[in-house]
């Protein structure tokens, strides 16, 4: 069962306050799969996600690691206080559990990824930070 959610509803809950945050239709979540693993605790996440031209996923991190594999457009990311990164489609990044993230669309057109999570369970999958 496919769910989508946008941005802003899926981290009011985690994170209320003064950070900016994408408004809704610039990012858009759509959850894929989501299974138990054979690790105690933990669970696999799928995630299709677009970004409009020009949108940000604010800073954040996951209570586990992440691939993003680009399918399309051109996404940056910066991957705690190193340098920012470009990937195009076809290209992916992995992302540790607890570093903190952005990812911004800087392409022309619509940016699309495919965010694998392999996480703790019961935990909220995005928790912005600072």
């Amino acid at each position: 069962m496919r769910t989508t959610t946008r941005l802003l509803s899926l981290i009011t809950p985690v994170a209320a306050g003064s950070l900016a945050l994408a408004s809704p239709s610039e990012i858009g979540r759509t959850e894929i799969v989501r299974h138990d693993i054979g690790t105690s605790g933990r669970e696999a996440i799928q995630v299709r996600v677009q970004f409009a031209p020009g949108a940000k996923f604010p800073r954040h991190t996951h209570p586990g690691e992440e691939i993003a594999y680009v399918l399309e457009g051109t996404l940056e990311y910066q991957l705690g206080g190193n340098k920012s990164i470009k990937l195009k489609a076809g290209e992916a990044v992995f992302i540790p559990e607890g570093t903190p993230h952005t990812a911004s669309n800087v392409g022309a057109g619509e940016a699309i990824e495919l965010a694998t999570y392999i996480v703790e369970k019961g935990k909220p999958l995005v928790v912005l930070t600072q």
